[in-house]
C-alpha cells in the first residue's frame, strides 16, 4: 500500500525529497561562520531552505521533506508538504533510509537534494527523473567532490557505504562502488553547494536575486570580506 505521503508526479509515481535540518544557531552552516555570525549563518539557511521548497513547488514536484530536528517547526513553516523524519546517524545511512523505505512503500522512483543548492536548475530535476527511467540511481556532482542530487530507482544499499561523507571524494567513491556494484549510474551536469567562503562568493555573483543571496551580500562581514 503507497504510504499517504508518497505524492504522484504525472501519475509515474515520481517523488522528489528535500534533506532539510530545523534551522537552529550553531547546527546548520557552521562552515560560514565566520565571517557571518551563527545567526546570520542560520537566517541564510533558513532563506536557502524556504527558497528551495518555494522553486522546486513552483515548478511542479510536490516535494516532500525529510526533516532533522522539531517536526512542528516544519509543520508551521511548510503546511501541506509531506513530512517525513531523517532516521540514522550519519548522511549515508539517513539516505540510505529515505530511498529504501520510500521506494518500498509505493514510490517509482525518489530524488532527493538538499537546501545548499537554492538556485539548482529545475532542469536537472526534471532531467534526473527522466535518466532514472534508464538507471538504476542518477546523481548531480558538486564542484568540491560530493553531490547535489543523489535518486534511485531500484534501491542500492552499497551507494552509502564506507562513503566518506563531507570530503572531497564522495563523488568519487560512489561512482567506483557503483562500478563494482554494476549499479548503473547517470551522471548529470555538475552544481555548486553553498557551504564555505569561496562558494558563497561564486552564489552571490550566480544569483545574486535570491532572497538568499541579497541577505548575506547586504551583510557587513560579507561585504568587508569581498572588498579585500
Amino acid at each position: 500500500m503507497i504510504a499517504p505521503w508518497v505524492r504522484t508526479r504525472k501519475a509515474r509515481g515520481e517523488l522528489l525529497g528535500i534533506f532539510a535540518r530545523e534551522p537552529v544557531a550553531g547546527r546548520v552552516k557552521t562552515r560560514l561562520s565566520p565571517p557571518l555570525s551563527r545567526f546570520e549563518a542560520t537566517e541564510f539557511y533558513r532563506l536557502s531552505l524556504q527558497e528551495t521548497v518555494d522553486r522546486m513547488s513552483l515548478a511542479g514536484f510536490d516535494p516532500v521533506i525529510f526533516f532533522a530536528g522539531g517536526e512542528d517547526y516544519f509543520r508551521r513553516v511548510f503546511p501541506g508538504h509531506g513530512l517525513v523524519a531523517q532516521q540514522g546517524e550519519d548522511l549515508g545511512v539517513r539516505l540510505a533510509q529515505a530511498l529504501k523505505t520510500t521506494l518500498a512503500q509505493g514510490a517509482e522512483a525518489l530524488v532527493i537534494i538538499g537546501s545548499d543548492a537554492p538556485d539548482l536548475p529545475t532542469t536537472l530535476v526534471t532531467e534526473a527523473f527522466a535518466a532514472l527511467r534508464r538507471a538504476d540511481a542518477v546523481a548531480v556532482p558538486a564542484f568540491d567532490g560530493g553531490y547535489v542530487l543523489i535518486g534511485e530507482r531500484r534501491h542500492c544499499p552499497a551507494l552509502f557505504c564506507s562513503v566518506p561523507w563531507g570530503g572531497r571524494r564522495v563523488m568519487a567513491v560512489t561512482r567506483e562502488i557503483a562500478r563494482r556494484q554494476k549499479v548503473r549510474l547517470a551522471e548529470l551536469g555538475c552544481w555548486d553547494d553553498v557551504d564555505d567562503w569561496a562558494s558563497l562568493c561564486r552564489f552571490l555573483r550566480r544569483s545574486p536575486d535570491l532572497a538568499a543571496a541579497r541577505f548575506a551580500a547586504g551583510l557587513k562581514s560579507v561585504k568587508e570580506c569581498l572588498e579585500r
